[in-house]
């Protein structure tokens, strides 16, 4: 699976991109979101450094603009752990 990160994060830095809008179906929002949650999911279990992964990345900013997305696809699937790890580094 090929993440376009560059066109993603370009995307959604974007004025005309709006989270409270946007589908977590969008590619660039997927992109973002499989990169983040599996990043982070390295850093819950200690294989990635919490520090070097927070001055390399812009986790909270990133989440803020894919985090509403995700919260309605969570809420729509129901299922409560859909990207929690990405949320909780974000939010930490």
């Amino acid at each position: 699976m090929e993440m376009d990160l560059r066109g993603a994060v370009s995307a959604l830095l974007s004025e005309s991109y709006d989270p409270e809008t946007s589908s977590a179906d969008d590619p660039h929002v997927r992109s973002l979101l499989m990169f983040g949650e599996t990043v982070d999911t390295l850093v819950k279990q200690g294989v990635l450094d919490r520090g070097l992964v927070l001055d390399l990345w812009w986790i909270e900013g990133m989440w803020k603009r894919v985090g509403p997305p995700a919260l309605r696809q969570r809420q729509r699937i129901g299922e409560p752990r859909l990207f929690e790890n990405f949320e909780a580094l974000a939010t930490r």
